[in-house]
């Protein structure tokens, strides 16, 4: 069986999802079409070729609904005959993009995928899709009687169950930030980034959502942000430690890879960056919601045969920070190779562009570092992850 690669990867600077943003102005097809334009003209590839275009998109409403991949690729001007997918599998949805990207090529059904991921979540807010809509269903709702409860609610969960503090937690939210800072200060973040052109303004080529100077006495200061009496009556031993200041931010953003047979890298004359290795979806309790990247995790490294150890860098998606502190503890995940150039605590969480922004951030990471494999996992609403383990060439 040929092997699936990754020829290039890059993503949009990172933009404040609320009006005034950086990257508000821009219409979220033109933002992915932008990034995924100037990832073809930096591989020098005829988009003609191109077998499909997979696109990993949440919120699938407003201007994000008229299969917002599509709009991308004919708004950048590509060629009709190439067709898009836009794939939703929660803040996943990326990341399963280019699984289904690579497995596709590994399956011998393309020779040549474009994946892109994108998010405007201050043009299409979070959750506008399901205003005044119940999206569990009568059954879903007995069987977890008295209901399921928010991804908030659910950090909660995940921080008693493993004994989380708030300083343990506002510590960790510290360590994003600088970390991140750190990597855009040494030009650490250069080859991921590519300009945004935004109307009536200069490019935006710097993330906007790092926070220098973040303290722990500063973050001590805010207050819980998902406090409730009845669900405390619930679950007595929630101690409500989860703010905003350690959650991950809403963002704009964008990412786009290339993803090829070895086979056709070879004739086409391009180098790859990484193979995949290996690939995990699980699924876990849909109450705790944010703990399937623990099993979907220990699942790629099995079918890859390996262990945690021969990781050298791991992204687990900040959504909270409760996430990557439990999956670093189940695992015995060295915390020095868990998000070591920070996570969407710093950078955000574009909802559909956070998978595929995780691969471009881990790849440039594994290149600078000199590490082997690579294993990025995300956590998803209902309870699910998306693990993938990659290998540097």
């Amino acid at each position: 069986m040929d092997d699936a690669v990754i020829i290039d990867a890059v993503r949009s600077p990172m933009g404040k999802g609320k009006p005034g943003g950086a990257l508000s102005g821009v219409h979220p097809a033109d933002l992915l079409g932008q990034v995924v334009s100037a990832l073809l003209a930096r591989v020098d590839i005829d988009p003609a070729t191109v077998d499909d275009f997979m696109v990993g998109c949440v919120s699938q409403a407003g201007e994000q609904s008229g299969n917002v991949g599509r709009m991308a690729w004919l708004g950048a001007g590509f060629p009709e005959h190439v067709p898009s997918v836009t794939i939703e599998r929660k803040c996943g949805s990326s990341q399963q993009a280019l699984d289904f990207a690579a497995q596709s090529v590994l399956a011998g059904a393309n020779d040549i995928v474009v994946v892109g991921g994108v998010e405007s979540m201050s043009r299409v807010p979070m959750g506008c899709s399901r205003i005044g809509m119940d999206p569990y269903g009568s059954s879903v709702t007995a069987r977890y009687a008295p209901g399921l409860v928010s991804q908030g609610v659910a950090a909660e969960l995940v921080a008693a169950k493993w004994k989380l503090s708030r300083d343990d937690l506002d510590a960790y939210a510290v360590r994003s930030h600088e970390l991140a800072a750190a990597a855009a200060d040494t030009g650490g973040f250069d080859r991921e980034i590519v300009p945004v052109t935004v109307p009536g303004g200069d490019p935006v080529s710097r993330d906007e959502s790092i926070r220098r100077g973040t303290t722990t006495e500063k973050l001590a200061g805010l207050k819980p942000a998902f406090a409730d009496e009845a669900v405390h009556a619930r679950f007595p031993g929630i101690s409500w430690s989860i703010t905003a200041g350690n959650s991950s931010q809403i963002t704009d953003g964008a990412a786009a890879l290339l993803v090829t047979s070895a086979k056709q890298a070879a004739q086409l004359g391009l180098r790859p960056r990484a193979r995949f290795h290996s690939f995990a979806v699980a699924g876990d309790d849909p109450l705790t919601m944010l703990t399937a990247p623990i099993p979907a995790a220990r699942k790629a490294l099995e079918r890859g045969g390996l262990t945690v150890d021969d990781i050298a860098h791991a992204e687990v998606n900040e959504a909270f920070a409760s996430v990557p502190l439990a999956w670093q503890a189940e695992l015995g995940a060295d915390p020095v190779r868990v998000n070591p150039r920070g996570g969407a605590i710093a950078l955000g969480h574009p909802l559909g562009a956070s998978g595929a922004r995780l691969m471009v951030t881990m790849l440039a990471a594994l290149e600078a570092n000199g590490g082997r494999y690579g294993l990025q996992t995300m956590c998803e609403a209902g309870g699910m992850a998306n693990a993938t383990i990659v290998e540097r060439l």
